[in-house]
C-alpha cells in the first residue's frame, strides 16, 4: 500500500543566477539589483539545505535548472541572445525557476475527487522573467509524476489571470495522508506593487485540481504593499498548524472562522504585529520557512533562513515560541543568503508534494550520494561570479549551458536539454 509523505522538491540554483532586479514588489530583489552574484556559492547553499533536510529524516526531491538564456522565448520576440536588448536578455537569463514554490499548485490524493495527486503548473505571467518558465517546468513535472494512475499534471491557467503556484496555496489537515482543506490565497491590490495571484486563477486551479474542500482568502493589501509579493512571505501551514503574521490576511476574523469550521483541530499561531512588525517579518523571511513534521513524533520544526537569527525581535519571539507548549518545537537556521538576496528563502526554494516517494521518477529523488555528485559538478562548472553587466558575454553564456548540461547528464536527465 502506498505510504503518503510530504516530499520537498527543491529547485537547484542554476548557473545563470544573477541580480538583475527584475521582480517588482520584491524588496530584496530591488535592493540588490546590479550587485555581483555568486552562482556557485548559491547552488552549494541550496544543496546544503537539501542535505540538512535529509539528515532530519525528511523526504527530499529536486528539479533541474532551466535552459538559460531562453533562446526560444527570445526567438518568439524576434531576437536572439547575441542581439537582444539588455532588458530582454536579462529576462531570458533569469534563474528564478530555482524558487520551486512557484512551479505549480499541488492537491494530494486525499483531497481530490478522483483520488489522484493533481499538479497545475503556474503561468507566472505577471513578471516577464518568470512568464516563460512554465514550459520547462511542465516538462519536468510530466517526467517526475508520469504515473497517470496516481498523478494528473495540468497545463497552466491561461492569461490574463496570474497564477504564482504553491506560494499562494496552503493545506490544513490532521496529517499529510488524511483529507484536508486547501487554502487558496489571492490578491486584489498591493498599493504600488502588483497583486500577482488573481482570484480567477485560484478558482481555476481548484477546479483543475479537483480539490474537494477549499477556502479562498484575500492576502492583505498592506502585506503586499510592504513587500510580501507572495503569501508564503507572511504565512506558512503544516498539517493542522497555520503559522501566520497578524497582518497577513485582509479579513482574518472571517477567514479563521471558516477554517475552524472546516477543520476544528486547526491551531492558528498568529504572530502579533507589536512583537514582530510586518517590515521585520518580511526582511527576515520569518514565515518563508519550511514548517515540517519531524519523524518519530518529535513535533514540528521551522527551517529558517539565518537572517531570522540576525533580527533581534524575530529571534526573541521565536525563542519564546519554542519554549512554550505549542506545536512548533525546534528551530533549524540554514544559510541560503544568495537566494535571500534575490528575494527567496527556504520555503521559496521548495515545492511540497504529498505522495509515495516510490511512485515518483527516482531521478528526481535526492540521496546523499546524488547531492555529493551534484556538489562536485557545481563546484567545477558553475560560474563563481556574475555581474549583470556580463550577461551578454558569449563565453559566459556558453559556460552556463555547458554547466547545466553536465548536471543533466549526471542525473540521467539529458532528455530535458533542448
Amino acid at each position: 500500500m502506498s505510504k503518503l509523505v510530504e516530499i520537498n522538491f527543491d529547485g537547484i540554483i542554476g548557473p545563470s543566477h544573477n541580480y538583475a532586479g527584475l521582480s517588482i514588489g520584491n524588496i530584496a530583489s530591488s535592493t540588490h539589483a546590479g550587485e555581483t552574484a555568486y552562482p556557485r556559492e548559491a547552488a552549494l547553499q541550496g544543496i546544503a539545505k537539501m542535505r540538512h533536510n535529509l539528515e532530519l529524516g525528511l523526504a527530499q526531491g529536486f528539479f533541474m535548472p532551466l535552459d538559460r538564456p531562453n533562446g526560444t522565448w527570445l526567438e518568439a520576440l524576434g531576437t536572439d541572445p547575441a542581439h537582444a536588448p539588455r532588458n530582454l536578455l536579462a529576462n531570458a537569463m533569469s534563474a528564478s525557476s530555482m524558487w520551486a514554490a512557484n512551479a505549480a499548485t499541488v492537491s494530494p490524493m486525499p483531497d481530490t475527487i478522483d483520488g489522484r495527486c493533481h499538479l497545475t503548473v503556474a503561468n507566472l505571467q505577471t513578471m516577464p522573467h518568470r512568464s516563460h518558465e512554465w514550459t520547462g517546468t511542465l516538462a519536468q513535472l510530466r517526467l517526475a509524476f508520469a504515473d497517470e494512475t496516481r498523478f494528473a499534471v495540468h497545463a497552466p491557467v491561461p492569461a490574463p489571470f496570474g497564477d504564482e503556484g504553491a506560494a499562494n496555496h496552503m493545506r490544513i489537515c490532521a496529517s499529510h495522508d488524511s483529507p484536508g482543506v486547501e487554502l487558496f490565497i489571492y490578491g486584489v491590490s498591493g498599493g504600488p506593487f502588483p497583486a500577482r495571484q488573481h482570484i480567477e486563477a485560484s478558482m481555476a486551479v481548484a477546479r483543475l485540481n479537483e480539490a474537494q474542500s477549499v477556502i479562498f482568502a484575500q492576502q492583505s493589501e498592506q502585506a503586499i504593499a510592504a513587500g510580501a509579493f507572495h503569501n508564503d512571505v507572511v504565512a506558512v501551514a503544516n498539517e493542522h498548524v497555520l503559522f501566520t503574521h497578524e497582518q497577513a490576511f485582509e479579513n482574518p476574523t472571517s477567514f479563521y472562522a471558516d477554517l475552524r469550521d472546516q477543520v476544528p483541530e486547526v491551531e492558528i499561531v498568529e504572530v502579533p504585529a507589536d512583537r514582530v512588525s510586518l517590515a521585520d517579518a518580511i526582511k527576515s523571511y520569518l514565515f518563508n520557512a519550511q514548517l515540517v513534521t519531524l519523524p518519530d513524533d518529535a513535533g514540528m520544526a521551522l527551517i529558517l533562513p539565518t537572517e531570522a537569527q540576525d533580527n533581534q525581535s524575530v529571534w526573541d519571539y521565536l525563542q519564546e515560541l519554542i519554549a512554550g507548549n505549542g506545536p512548533i518545537r525546534r528551530l533549524c537556521p540554514v544559510d541560503v543568503r544568495q537566494s535571500m538576496a534575490n528575494g527567496g528563502g527556504p520555503a521559496c526554494l521548495r515545492l511540497r508534494v504529498v505522495a509515495d516517494p516510490e511512485t515518483v521518477d527516482q531521478r528526481f529523488i535526492a540521496t546523499p550520494e546524488k547531492l555529493a555528485q551534484m556538489s562536485d559538478i557545481i563546484a567545477n562548472h558553475w560560474p563563481e561570479t556574475i555581474n549583470p553587466n556580463q550577461l551578454s558575454n558569449v563565453e559566459l553564456l556558453n559556460n552556463i549551458r555547458v554547466a547545466r548540461h553536465k548536471l543533466l547528464e549526471a542525473c540521467g536527465l539529458a532528455e530535458l536539454d533542448r
